[in-house]
């Protein structure tokens, strides 16, 4: 068993830094959006922006652990470089809740659709700013 477990960890991480940052922030992303749609469900769609800022407190936790881990192999501060990821996250919340909102009242889709073109925007900012800022610590 754990030459099994060597065995994948050693093939996850020959694959390139970027496909494994698609891989598990498609992990996250499903996480995080079927947060979502349960608080949508929960509370009701117009409570869409209330859904967003409950998911994304939840799913941050999820998601600082698997890209620290998984993605980007830093070794540095575990605290330091979740204050980075918070802050880096906090431009994708503001760049996500600003396009959702757009898509719904502007465009009038529905919020399930709307929530996830805006994911598809936010994806290509924080890999940015996880790599450059986030993330840049010793690996």
């Amino acid at each position: 068993m754990i030459k099994l477990i060597n065995y994948i960890f050693t093939t996850w991480f020959k694959l390139p830094e970027k496909l494994r940052f698609l891989l598990v922030g498609g992990f996250n992303t499903v996480v995080s959006y079927m947060m979502f749609a349960c608080f949508i469900f929960l509370i009701g769609a117009e409570k869409y922006q209330q859904s967003l800022i409950l998911s994304w407190i939840l799913s941050s936790c999820i998601s600082f652990t698997t890209q620290k881990i998984f993605v980007f192999q830093t070794k540095g501060n575990w605290l330091k470089e979740y204050i980075k990821c918070i802050l880096t996250w906090s431009i994708g919340y503001f760049i996500n809740a600003g396009t959702l909102e757009a898509v719904i009242v502007l465009l009038k889709m529905n919020v399930y659709i709307g929530q996830a073109l805006s994911i598809l925007l936010t994806t290509v900012i924080t890999y940015i700013l996880f790599k450059h800022f986030a993330f840049k610590g010793e690996k």
